[in-house]
C-alpha cells in the first residue's frame, strides 16, 4: 500500500514510517506508539489516542489488518475495513502516522520501529504484553493510558443489537 495522506496523520508502510522515525530522531523528538484494531472508531478511542499522543512529541498507531482483526475478535469483525479504519484514524489530530500490520501482535512492527514510549491500555498489565520485552530490552518504556469504562466496540455492538432485539 503506498503513502496516503488523509486530512491530518499519513497511513505509511515500514520504510516510509522507519524514515520517518529517523527524521524525528534527528530533531529529537519522542516517539510514541500504539495499536489496536480500531473497529467502530469511540469516544474512548479518540480519549486514549490523545493521552498517547501527549506521552510525547509524534504519535505512530499500528492498525491490525482485517485478517488479524478476524483471528483476535472473530467473525464477522472487523465491522469497518481497514481502509476506512486508517483514514478515520489519520483524521484524528492526535495521530501522526497510521501503520499497518497482519500479525496479532505488533511485536515485529516494535522490532523496526523502536518507539521511545509502547502505549497500551490500563485494561492490560506490563508483564502480560507480549511486545513489552522487546520495547524493555531496548530500553524503551510501557505507559498504561487511563481506560474509560462502558466505552468499548464490544459494548457499543451489544447495546445496538439490544436495541434491534428488543425493537422487534
Amino acid at each position: 500500500m503506498p503513502t496516503h495522506e488523509y486530512l491530518f496523520g499519513r497511513a505509511l508502510e515500514l520504510p516510509e514510517a522507519i524514515a520517518y522515525r529517523e527524521m524525528l530522531r534527528a530533531r529529537n523528538k519522542t516517539i510514541v506508539f500504539t495499536n489496536g484494531c480500531f473497529d467502530v472508531l469511540h469516544v474512548g478511542h479518540a480519549e486514549y489516542l490523545a493521552w498517547a499522543r501527549s506521552q510525547g512529541d509524534a504519535l505512530i498507531v499500528g492498525l491490525n489488518s482485517d485478517t488479524s482483526v478476524r483471528e483476535l475478535k472473530g467473525a464477522p469483525r472487523p465491522f469497518v475495513p481497514y481502509g476506512e479504519r486508517a483514514r478515520l484514524l489519520c483524521a484524528l489530530r492526535s495521530v501522526d502516522v497510521v501503520i499497518g500490520f497482519s500479525e496479532r501482535t505488533p511485536e515485529e512492527l516494535l522490532e523496526h520501529l523502536r518507539p521511545d514510549v509502547h502505549v497500551k491500555s490500563a485494561q492490560y498489565r506490563v508483564e502480560d504484553l507480549p511486545e513489552a520485552r522487546i520495547v524493555l530490552a531496548y530500553g524503551g518504556e510501557v505507559r498504561l493510558a487511563p481506560h474509560r469504562e462502558g466505552s468499548s466496540t464490544t459494548d457499543i455492538v451489544e447495546r445496538i443489537g439490544a436495541h434491534f432485539t428488543t425493537e422487534r
